[in-house]
Formats: structure tokens, C-alpha cells, sequence
């Protein structure tokens, strides 16, 4: 018992520092001693059970190792990232052990890799979308490792993150089996070695340059929605004066034009026929100050619907006829006062998007109450913004941490990313620190320079190699100009997205399907 306890503590302290600001490095082997605790328990129900308690501790102390700062803005946000997460963690884990203890080894191991893969790719695509502890996402701290995955993506590093694993617990096994351990050493030390290849040979297409100033205004995430909307307008005025005049594109952070306002003109009624007093006041000091700029910020916008055409996301319009969406969006505005829109398609569970079978059930709820249970209209897919004859990709906060989704703004024609953010709802704890690291791996991926503009928190540079350029962090206001550069080449998982996950749904299909026959046929001959 004590033993077993241990192997499984040993594994959330593995599985965990990538998330906590240390290193991934300790992933290749974070699985080894919950594959021990599989390996001494024998095919009995009991022992199945055992396994299955061991299995849902371990996953769900690595899940509250890592996520429990959301506790910080909403206590629910843990336990349901928890429960969920340590669900499809289990579903791939404990096929793996039930195959293993009644069918060939091989099976076991493939369905352990396939199953997990396919699981967090369920996490990217389902409603209940928390795709945090992705087990590549764990490197984001060390960029030179994983530059291939302008190749695998993420999925690309959970797989030799598992390979590894099985491979190193077999060699263990196996203490004086030399292939053994040669063959871990090499699962392990090839790719890092492919990756430093690549790390060190990739140069940036001689393509120009964008000047991007990135804004921190240093709100108070809190503060920001309690009415006090014009001294977070001077705040934003403030700052664009200290925006280099040479820049062509100035970024403000997520939702950062307090008010709402109605689409397409971004007027404050409907019914109005020119734009908000400070979108036109936003016009206005470009005019003067930036004629060259294109200003992208995060706002709340509203679109209205004639009865009948609205979409199951929009709500009843208390003050008249028809429906409305409110969308969280960027909005791209330059000097002429011209306007371009991109709504966020990556909503934030439970607080954005209500999954739509609690929403079905609550459905009166958000009529009679306006949309409060958290469900707001969503993008659906990326978008970029043209620009003096440069195309850019408005991603906004959560966006980020979706590969595929991600590249939808680049295969849109995005020579380089920006990413605005209101992610200091956690205070100073590991979640905006890792939620900006993620970023590197999207550049990696993508091959897309990012300049990130974050409420407050972590604003700032990342090259298109991943590598990090000037910062503000928590709790500092100001401005930060670089040259960032263009890039209008597509990368192999730009053009063909997360295909790991999805041939990983088919495999695990194909294994399970081969069981089921395989323990059929067996029984069949056991009966004979």
C-alpha cells in the first residue's frame, strides 16, 4: 500500500512542473510508476478496482497540482476541470490496464497511446473543452525540444511523451536488456536532437517587417466591469500617446473597450447612425497621432436578429422586437474609422459557453434572464485583418490554446498573430504565466511571430522559433514596440491540423474492435 501510494505521488510530482513554471523534462518518464502500479495487480475484479483508485488519485492530484489558481475567480472552475479532465484521463488508462492483465501486450500499449491521444483531442473539439493539460503543452518552457511540432503539433509531443514512458518502464523491467535501454535512449534523445536541428537551421522568411506597439493598460480584471468605463477610456487615450508614431498596427487587450456596443457600426443603439463617442474619439487620435495604424482591440459587441433567424446562442430582446448575441470581439479600426471584426470561437467553459444540453435545460432561463448563465454568440473560425498590404490574425485569449483553431487565422492569409488577453482573473499564480508560454508553441507550430497584449499579466514578444522577446509582466502598465516579422508560408500542421488526434480516434476504435474479437475467439477455444 505504502509503496503503491508513493509510485503514484511520484507521478503527480513528474507529471506536474511543466504547468508550474519549472520544465517538462520529467514528462518522459512522469508515467513509468503508475505503469509499475498496473504492472502488479493481476486480471481480477478486485485488483481492477484498486488500479482504477490509484489511477483517478494520481490524475486528480496532477489536475489539482496544476489548475487550482482558477480557484481564485470562481471555486466551481477546479473541480469541474478536474472531474472532467481526470474522466478522459481514466477512459485511456484504464483500457490500457484492462487490455494489458487479458490480451496481448502490444494491444495494450498501442491502445494506451491511441486512447489517451484520442481522448485530449475530445477535450480540443467537445463542448466541455479544457484542453490545459494537453501533455505536449508541457513543454512550453522548452522550446528548443519540440520545434518538429511545425510538424505533429501537441498531439506530436503527447506521443513521445507516452512512447518514451512505455519504453523506459520496459527497460526497467528488463534491467539488463541493453536493446532495451537503447531503444529508450533513443525514443527519448532523437526527437530532441531532430528538434535542436531544426532550432538551430530555421531562419525567418526575408518577408519585411510589422511595427506592432502592444499596450498593457493594467486593469484590474475585477474593476473592469463595475461601471467605472471612462477612467478606463483615459487610461486607453493615455497610453496610445506614448505608441512610437512609426507604428502600423497597436494592440489593446481583450474587452478592453468598456461598454457594449451594436454591430455593424459599432453604434450605442441600434438605431444609431454613427459610431460610439469613443470608437470616434479612437478614430480621431489615430487621425492625429497614428494615420498609419491599425488599432485592434477587444470589445463587447451585440447582433441583432429578426424572429426566426437567430441562432440558438442568441436571447430575447428585453427593450423590443427580435434577438440578440453578445459577442466578446476584436475589432480592427484605423484612421478613416473603417471597422473589421473577428468574434471570439473558443469560448471559456461554464463562463462564455454554456455546453448545449445544459443550455437546452436552462433555455428559459437565459430568455427570461438575458443570457447570465454564461452563454454568449461564438465565431466560428479565425479571421484575419488587412492592413497596408499585411494580413494579421486577431487571436483572443482562450483561442490560443487551440492548435487547429489557431491555424485557421493563418491559413486565412495571417502573416503574424496577435493575442489579446484578460487573463489576470487568477492574480499572480502560475495560470497567465503558463497561458502566455503556451503561446511559444503556437509560433513553433504555425511558424507565426506573436505579439501579445495582455489586460494585465504577461504582454509582450514571441519570435516565430518560439523564443521570447521584451515583456511586461503582472501588474505593470505601458507600452512595447518591436519589428515583428511575416511569414505567408504554411507549415505541415498548419495545412493539416490536429490529423494526430483524429488518426488516434480510429486507432483506438480499430483496438478496442480487435479485442473484443481477440477475447471472443479466445473464449470460443477455451470452451472447445
Amino acid at each position: 500500500m505504502f509503496r503503491k501510494l508513493t509510485a503514484a505521488i511520484l507521478s503527480v510530482i513528474l507529471l506536474s512542473p511543466g504547468w508550474l513554471g519549472a520544465t517538462g523534462l520529467t514528462l518522459p518518464f512522469a508515467l513509468v510508476p503508475l505503469l509499475w502500479i498496473s504492472s502488479s495487480y493481476d486480471a481480477s475484479r478486485r485488483s481492477w478496482r484498486r488500479m482504477f483508485g490509484w489511477a483517478a488519485l494520481t490524475f486528480a492530484l496532477w489536475n489539482v497540482a496544476t489548475v487550482w489558481w482558477i480557484w481564485n475567480a470562481t471555486p466551481v472552475g477546479p473541480v469541474a476541470a478536474t472531474l472532467a479532465s481526470t474522466f478522459f484521463n481514466m477512459i485511456a488508462f484504464m483500457l490500457f490496464h484492462t487490455v494489458s492483465k487479458k490480451g496481448p501486450k502490444a494491444l495494450a500499449y498501442t491502445l494506451l497511446v491511441a486512447g489517451w491521444i484520442a481522448t485530449e483531442y475530445w477535450y480540443t473539439v467537445g463542448e466541455f473543452s479544457w484542453p490545459w493539460l494537453i501533455l505536449g503543452n508541457g513543454f512550453s518552457h522548452e522550446a528548443w525540444l519540440v520545434q518538429w511540432y511545425e510538424y505533429t503539433g501537441v498531439f506530436g509531443g503527447s506521443l513521445w511523451v507516452l512512447l518514451c514512458n512505455i519504453l523506459f518502464f520496459e527497460a526497467i523491467r528488463a534491467r539488463r536488456n541493453a536493446a532495451r535501454w537503447a531503444a529508450a535512449a533513443d525514443m527519448l534523445l532523437v526527437p530532441a536532437a531532430v528538434s535542436l536541428g531544426i532550432w538551430w537551421s530555421w531562419q525567418q522568411p526575408a518577408e519585411g517587417t510589422a511595427e506592432v506597439s502592444v499596450v498593457q493598460p493594467n486593469v484590474d480584471c475585477y474593476d473592469k466591469f463595475n461601471g467605472r468605463a471612462e477612467w478606463q477610456e483615459r487610461n486607453i487615450v493615455d497610453l496610445l500617446t506614448e505608441v512610437p508614431a512609426g507604428a502600423q498596427f497597436i494592440l489593446l487587450p481583450e474587452t478592453a473597450v468598456p461598454r457594449h456596443y451594436w454591430e455593424p457600426g459599432l453604434t450605442e443603439t441600434r438605431f444609431d447612425n454613427e459610431p460610439g463617442p469613443f470608437w470616434q474619439e479612437l478614430a480621431d487620435t489615430l487621425r492625429s497621432s497614428h494615420p498609419q495604424a491599425l488599432l485592434v482591440t477587444g470589445a463587447f459587441t451585440n447582433r441583432y436578429y429578426a424572429a426566426g433567424l437567430q441562432p440558438r446562442t442568441a436571447v430575447g430582446n428585453p427593450y423590443g422586437d427580435g434577438y440578440y448575441d453578445d459577442f466578446n470581439t476584436a475589432v480592427g479600426l484605423d484612421s478613416a474609422g473603417r471597422t473589421q471584426l473577428h468574434h471570439k470561437g473558443k469560448l471559456v467553459i461554464g463562463v462564455e459557453n454554456t455546453p448545449t444540453v445544459i443550455f437546452d435545460l436552462m433555455q428559459f432561463l437565459v430568455i427570461d434572464l438575458g443570457g447570465v448563465v454564461g452563454q454568449i454568440g461564438m465565431g466560428q473560425h479565425g479571421t484575419a485583418f488587412a492592413h497596408a498590404g499585411m494580413r494579421m490574425g486577431p487571436a483572443i485569449c482562450y483561442e490560443g490554446l487551440y492548435g487547429d483553431f489557431y491555424g485557421d487565422f493563418v491559413r486565412r492569409g495571417a502573416q503574424f498573430m496577435a493575442i489579446i488577453s484578460n487573463d489576470g482573473w487568477w492574480g499572480d499564480t502560475p495560470g497567465y504565466k503558463h497561458l502566455f508560454t503556451i503561446s511559444r508553441l503556437r509560433a513553433i507550430e504555425h511558424r507565426r511571430a506573436i505579439a501579445r497584449s495582455a489586460n494585465t499579466g504577461m504582454s509582450g514578444f514571441i519570435s516565430a522559433r518560439g523564443d521570447i522577446g521584451e515583456t511586461l509582466g503582472w501588474e505593470k502598465r505601458g507600452v512595447i514596440s518591436a519589428a515583428v516579422p511575416l511569414n505567408s508560408e504554411l507549415t505541415f500542421y498548419t495545412r493539416y491540423g490536429d490529423y494526430l488526434g483524429r488518426i488516434a480516434e480510429y486507432l483506438t476504435l480499430l483496438c478496442v474492435l480487435y479485442y473484443i474479437a481477440y477475447r471472443v475467439k479466445r473464449e470460443n477455444y477455451l470452451v472447445k
